[in-house]
């Protein structure tokens, strides 16, 4: 396939939030890590395949821009280009207007990709996944929220497919802990069907285009965070996998299955719609349809810096079972739609019915 990236920059604001900083130089040219924000973008586009064009779009005078563009086209191999827009025009204003020149060449699909989005962004995954989804739309990078989070950013609900179903950006109320990242895969087909028409405020993404996508399924989420699967591994395009999973060797990972805090090692089976949270699923063991294996989250927090770990004995002075991961021993078999809780599961054990806080010998 052929890509072209887009990276929406922005353009001075009044009371930007990013001064006394931005008072010297753009918000997307600040250092991080001693490398420019957006250059962290443009390398990482620069690793797909089949890109040949980057444009960064926004309404910062292109003077200052001209530098930087000048250094990473020694750099790198992709055509880069800023275009600047007459005056704000919004995130999907401008798709609009420089229309042509986005598409000129024929891409098949073109990221978008907001400026102040910083991380390792899963673009060859995304790119690998984009061909597979039918008819004109596109991928959109989500990840998990805290509930108190959620509500400052766009909140996205999915069906059981990994299907956006409905998405509304900074709502008033809680809607979802799954949030948008601002990255997005579109096929060309949904930029070349914007054709609304341009007003005061401009067009926005987040408000007259994702919605209306989401409204007719046409928007797929993708994996995010820390998630290691080996190649030999199977995993259904409907599954939701993260943050902070591997997938070891010959596992097979079902439609609709959602993993999460969890590690699933070689050759165990994640059935249809199973859900998988803080646990170990051992060597070659079966989680039927619909069960939910869950523990409870531990310390350290992996995303979290210089986090500790607190040894904590195995049975609270009372007796009970401390609260924690759930443990499937090699060769167990959870039967469908069954229940295990924070429980420790010794090897070639068939449970049939659901169970909370157990050793199971």
């Amino acid at each position: 396939m052929s890509f072209k990236a887009v990276v929406l920059v922005g353009g001075p604001q009044k009371g930007t939030r990013f001064r006394p900083l931005s008072l010297q130089l753009p918000k997307p040219l600040f250092p991080i890590a001693g490398v420019p924000l957006i250059e962290h973008h443009i390398d990482q586009l620069c690793q797909l395949s089949g890109l040949s064009e980057i444009l960064l779009l926004g309404f910062f005078p292109t003077d200052l821009f001209t530098e930087f563009i000048d250094r990473c086209q020694k750099t790198y191999r992709v055509s880069i280009k800023y275009l600047e827009e007459p005056n704000p025009l919004g995130t999907a204003g401008g798709l609009v207007s420089f229309k042509a020149t986005i598409l000129s060449g024929d891409p098949n699909a073109v990221f978008v990709i907001n400026a102040d989005v910083c991380g390792d962004l899963p673009i060859e995954d995304m790119g690998a996944k984009i061909d597979s989804i039918s008819g004109s739309s596109m991928l959109m990078l989500t990840t998990e929220a805290t509930r108190q989070q959620s509500v400052n950013f766009g909140s996205v609900v999915t069906d059981s497919e990994g299907k956006v179903v409905h998405y509304v950006d900074k709502p008033t109320t809680f809607v979802s802990t799954n949030i948008s990242c601002g990255v997005y895969l579109m096929k060309a087909e949904v930029i070349r069907q914007l054709d609304l028409p341009l007003n005061g405020d401009g067009i926005w993404l987040e408000r007259d285009v994702i919605p209306q996508l989401a409204a007719l399924c046409r928007i797929g989420a993708q994996i995010i965070g820390d998630v290691f699967i080996d190649p030999s591994a199977q995993v259904h395009p409907t599954a939701k996998i993260g943050p902070n999973v591997s997938i070891g060797p010959n596992a097979v990972i079902g439609k609709g299955v959602r993993i999460k805090e969890s590690i699933i090692l070689p050759e165990a089976v994640i059935e249809e719609n199973a859900c998988v949270l803080q646990s170990v699923i051992g060597w070659r063991s079966i989680v039927g349809m619909w069960a939910r294996i869950e523990g409870i989250p531990l310390e350290p927090n992996p995303n979290l810096p210089f986090a500790k770990m607190d040894n904590k004995p195995l049975f609270l002075p009372d007796g009970r079972l401390t609260p924690s991961l759930t443990i499937l021993g090699s060769d167990v078999s959870v039967a469908p739609e069954t229940i295990i809780l924070n429980c420790v599961v010794l090897p070639y054990k068939e449970l049939t019915c659901s169970y909370k806080n157990q050793i199971i010998l």
